[in-house]
């Protein structure tokens, strides 16, 4: 096996949006930094759903949707 293959993990402490706080092995930065998060799981809407809704307007979701309108129906 080759030697010095691996990156060096260290402890970094991470800070989410809403203030908590917690202890991680990274690559990132140097042992004992802190790392503040911008986004997370707890705020965006890729993971808590938003409130955001699919509008189509004719566009490709209406073209999908006609085009395999019958294929699954027997």
């Amino acid at each position: 096996m080759k030697a010095d293959t691996h990156p060096d993990y260290h402890n970094v402490k991470v800070v989410m949006t809403d203030g908590t706080e917690f202890v991680t092995r990274s690559t990132w930065g140097k042992p004992g930094d802190t790392l503040h998060l911008e986004i997370d799981p707890k705020s965006h809407p890729a993971w808590t759903g938003g409130q955001q809704h699919l509008l189509d307007r004719g566009g490709r979701l209406s073209r999908f949707q006609k085009k395999f309108s019958g294929f699954l129906k027997s």
